[in-house]
């Protein structure tokens, strides 16, 4: 995943600020990715380099100075790298390291966890890498049953594409040539098609646009069933 280029001067590391002072992991993962922004733009980085400004625009409510701060620290604790993009593209990207990527898996458990809240509000805004995130996250090979194909999303041009089957949902940026569905819209219309049942609707309110096979694009959205609800009185 990562392209070829040159090997850039090793940093001197500075003494990294301590906010625990305890040897337990949980502790040291707070203080790697605790910092408000840092695990958001972890998790935007999940699909691959992403450029300052793409980061920026998934995350519309992170300012241009915090996401500055956020991306050097993550640098500096290895989380990501930083590096320029050959020509003619010739712009500065940024990366998770082969390490960063395996925060995938905490990601998903603190979601699938965290999405059981009563306080789990789904209207709220949500960016591509999110939504195929959560489908990543909710996949479960018990539902899948016997479907094994080829699906697409689009969503404003941002293109993702990867096989459905009981072995998960392997989704990466690419062209949708190959996908047997595409769904194409924003990325709250195709989470509430996923988890809320209303593909229907949205399409017939022009939010939605699926292209392809229908009876797989119908049999998909059964298969993400939400964990239910946290309920403190039973």
């Amino acid at each position: 995943m990562t392209p070829n280029r040159k090997t850039r001067p090793i940093k001197t590391r500075q003494p990294r600020r301590r906010w625990y002072d305890d040897a337990c992991g949980t502790a040291l993962a707070l203080e790697l990715v605790g910092e408000r922004w840092a695990l958001m733009v972890v998790r935007e980085l999940m699909f691959g380099p992403r450029r300052f400004g793409e980061i920026r625009a998934a995350l519309p409510g992170l300012s241009a100075n915090v996401l500055t701060q956020r991306l050097e620290g993550l640098e500096e604790t290895g989380i990501l790298t930083k590096y320029r993009l050959p020509p003619p593209a010739n712009a500065p990207v940024y990366e998770l390291t082969p390490w960063g990527y395996e925060a995938e898996r905490p990601i998903q458990l603190l979601g699938k966890w965290a999405v059981r809240s009563p306080d789990h509000d789904p209207t709220l805004p949500l960016s591509a890498a999110s939504a195929m995130m959560s489908l990543r996250t909710m996949h479960d090979p018990v539902t899948v049953g016997d479907l094994d194909f080829t699906i697409g999303f689009d969503m404003d041009g941002d293109t993702f594409v990867g096989r459905y089957n009981r072995d998960g949902i392997d989704l990466h940026r690419g062209p949708l040539t190959a996908a047997q569905v595409v769904f194409a819209g924003p990325p709250t219309a195709i989470a509430a098609a996923v988890y809320g049942g209303a593909m229907a609707d949205l399409e017939a309110a022009g939010l939605l646009r699926i292209t392809g096979e229908r009876a797989l694009a119908e049999a998909f959205v059964t298969r993400f069933p939400l964990p239910p609800k946290w309920d403190a009185e039973n």
